[in-house]
């Protein structure tokens, strides 16, 4: 077919392909990068334009439905990228396409500007004193006192607590009106409004380095605990600021992100901070999305999918905390951003800048053979010293909700002395497990291979997993007994048993639990940072990043969980923890200490953690992996499959693996392990397997599945089950 009206369209559906269409001779003209609503079976999609074509094969083409965009909503930049991805992640591009942009845009919506509602006084409402109003409706009275100097937005309003229904009932008293407006361009004030801080000279001779390099440049920022790298950060973020360039930040978690933007909006008050993470709404995140496209914002802060965004002026990424893992995507577009991040530095011709004290061990692989500059701070920052690590023994010990009578005592003393004291306990929920005291039957989730954890607080059993929740039963599904106990230690037993053993002193727990409701982890660590809390108990939160001047004891409750995973990269991620929360005790001029309970305080890795510094470990580390042939030193990709039956799991991998190795590419170099049963082997009512594939080469692993995937499409048992390709897994569970 003929014609100057035809679009090849990326679709978000689980194919490889793309599709042609043809574009009415009265609908507007598309462009690359375009979003556009086209037929597709029996449904209508919105899919992303990839080619403007002069032919197509095909003698017979559906019509576009609708031309959505006549400017690109991914840019050509960010087009190449997101095609480099989805083949090298194995992905399909058109999910891979959709899944860069915001919900709002993947329904169709405009991404042009979004107005925003602007409140002001109406000549009634001027008139009005907001003392004699403040006698009967205080919170109408400081709306009015708000609004005296000028108009402002419904955002600024609800940011200083001026509910909805406060401007409604203004509005209806003919005190305010209400306007649809544009937002205006900020002005940009480049110029530090906090002074920086002297720098040490390691952190002077980093920021020198970063600062005299022009085009890409990788910088592992290999700094310890405390030693200043945000300072860093923020010291050469300063002049690519003043050159009117923008900078995207990516923290591993929400929960780094409050502190991370209250520096940095400390530090450059005169530039438009725009924020990306999972807890905003759609509208919200469309919101930055065009802020930082349209040039409107200096700096971005967010979490993984933040690395999508669009700049009108990209000049440097960082990736704060670059050895978490979770920066890996684990389900759909399973990209990692430290990667991808690197790779769009790259093709940007930016600097990137990767930070942490416990950097993963591909990445200080990549520094040994040049292709990163390693830039170290070996000392903390200021006046603050290293903490002292000591290990407690408790094996035959007593405890009292997960604390030994030796740590309790540190607790008091630290406690008495005015500071504050951080326990650290992976494991939310009250306890673990449930169990029968007079059988030893165990309440399981009936759809994975894993106990029931129980909640106090909502009286009920939950599913990690797969969230499965049921209420708390009260016999015995085995013996029919009511002797129901519970074992183990979760974060809310914890609180409980401290709330019980040290009274005098407030509790906190920070977990996914406790910071469910929008805006509460924000408050909750202002308070600490206030002292309204003496002791912290937290999971991974409150584990990363945090600065807590005040904390002079650390304390990790449990570490023997992670001394004998079956899983390689164990003990770096074992390392990594124990470094990152041993790392908020002492951060300021008072002396820190960090406890490990531990049943084996003998194991060989927590005394290598405890004798050596984690530079000493990572080297020891990477000489394992060489010599066992893992990664960083092959490259791996570990092929799933799941499906209600075990057995049509197990089937489907090994016919993948008679494909794999009838495949020309799959000479001897090449290393296919399984199908085994996968480490949780049944997880939300699924069987689940796996297939291991190692290669020396990226190219040729690349090569291998790109070839083969075809023929994998097409086998028998491929309906049958659920698969997917991981490509360099982190979690292989």
């Amino acid at each position: 077919m003929s014609s100057a009206r035809i679009v090849r369209v990326a679709l978000p559906v689980p194919l490889d392909n793309c599709f042609d269409y043809s574009v009415k001779e009265d609908s507007p003209n598309p462009c690359v990068g375009g979003r556009v609503k086209v037929p597709f079976q029996s449904r209508t999609l919105i899919g992303i334009v990839t080619e403007l074509l002069d032919h197509s094969p095909f003698d017979k083409l559906r019509n576009v439905s609708t031309v959505i965009d006549t400017t690109p909503v991914i840019e050509p930049n960010m087009m190449q990228l997101l095609t480099w991805s989805s083949q090298y992640y194995q992905f399909p591009l058109g999910e891979t396409l959709s899944l860069a942009l915001p919900a709002n845009l993947r329904k169709g919506e405009p991404a042009d500007p979004q107005t925003l509602v602007y409140w002001s006084l109406t000549d009634e409402g001027k008139i009005q004193a907001p003392t004699d109003v403040a006698k009967k409706a205080p919170k109408q009275a400081q709306a009015l006192a708000l609004l005296q100097a000028g108009p402002l937005s419904h955002g600024d309003l609800l940011g200083e607590e001026v509910a909805k229904g406060t401007l409604t009932n203004l509005e209806k008293k003919g005190w305010l009106r209400q306007a649809d407006v544009l937002p205006p361009t900020p002005k940009w004030q480049p110029a530090p409004t906090e002074e920086p801080l002297d720098l040490n000279t390691e952190q002077a001779l980093a920021c020198a380095t970063i600062n005299a390099a022009e085009g890409y440049h990788c910088y592992l920022l290999d700094g310890v605990t405390g030693s200043g790298k945000t300072e860093v950060y923020l010291q050469v973020i300063a002049p690519v600021l003043a050159k009117g360039k923008q900078v995207l930040i990516l923290v591993p978690e929400i929960g780094l992100t409050p502190q991370t933007i209250n520096r940095f909006k400390r530090r450059f008050a005169g530039i438009p901070i725009s924020v990306i993470h999972s807890n905003l709404n759609d509208t919200e995140r469309l919101a930055a999305w065009i802020a930082a496209r349209e040039g409107h914002s200096g700096i971005l802060i967010g979490t993984r999918s933040a690395l999508f965004t669009p700049f009108a002026n990209l000049g440097m990424i960082i990736i704060d905390e670059e050895h978490d893992s979770s920066y890996k995507q684990q389900d759909t577009l399973r990209y990692h951003a430290r990667d991808l991040a690197v790779m769009r530095a790259s093709r940007a011709g930016i600097p990137v800048i990767l930070g942490s004290a416990t950097p993963s061990l591909e990445t200080l692989n990549n520094a040994k053979q040049g292709k990163y500059h390693h830039l170290t701070l070996t000392r903390r920052a200021g006046t603050a010293n290293t903490a002292r690590h000591a290990v407690l023994d408790i094996k035959g010990q007593y405890l009292q909700g997960g604390l030994s009578a030796p740590l309790l005592a540190e607790m008091r003393k630290h406690l008495q002395a005015g500071n504050q004291v951080l326990l650290f306990l992976n494991r939310r929920g009250f306890a673990p497990v449930m169990m029968c005291h007079e059988c030893g039957w165990i309440a399981d989730c009936p759809r994975c291979d894993v106990h029931y954890t129980y909640h106090a607080s909502s009286n009920e059993l939950r599913c990690h997993h797969c969230a499965t929740q049921r209420p708390v039963m009260h016999q015995c599904q085995s013996c029919g007994s009511t002797q129901l106990v519970t074992a183990g230690v979760g974060t809310e037993q914890l609180q409980q048993a401290l709330d019980e053993l040290l009274p005098e002193y407030n509790t906190i727990r920070i977990d996914r639990d406790s910071t469910r409701r929008k805006g509460s982890l924000e408050d909750y660590l202002e308070a600490i940072h206030k002292g309204e809390y003496q002791i912290l108990i937290g999971t991974q939160m409150l584990a990363k990043g945090h600065h807590f001047p005040n904390v002079t004891l650390v304390a990790l409750l449990d570490v023997d969980s992670a001394l004998f995973s079956n899983d390689f990269r164990a003990p770096e991620r074992l390392a990594q923890l124990v470094i990152q929360v041993a790392g908020r005790a002492g951060r300021a001029s008072k002396p820190g200490e960090v406890l490990w309970q531990t049943h084996h305080p003998d194991h060989p890795l927590l005394q290598a953690l405890l004798h050596k510094s984690y530079s000493s470990f990572a080297e020891e580390a990477l000489t394992e992996r060489e010599e066992a042939g893992l990664p960083p030193f092959r490259t791996m990709a570990l092929l799933r499959a799941e499906a209600h039956d075990a057995h049509s799991a197990a089937a489907f991998l090994h016919q993948v693996r008679q494909t794999l190795q009838a495949n020309p590419v799959c000479n001897g170099d090449v290393e296919i392990f399984g199908p085994n049963p996968a480490p949780l082997a049944r997880r939300a009512g699924r069987h689940r397997w796996q297939l291991w594939v190692q290669t020396p080469l990226r190219r040729q692993l690349q090569q291998l599945l790109s070839s083969a995937k075809p023929m994998i499409h097409l086998l028998p048992d491929g309906k049958k089950v659920r698969w997917s390709i991981d490509i360099e897994p982190q979690d292989l569970a």
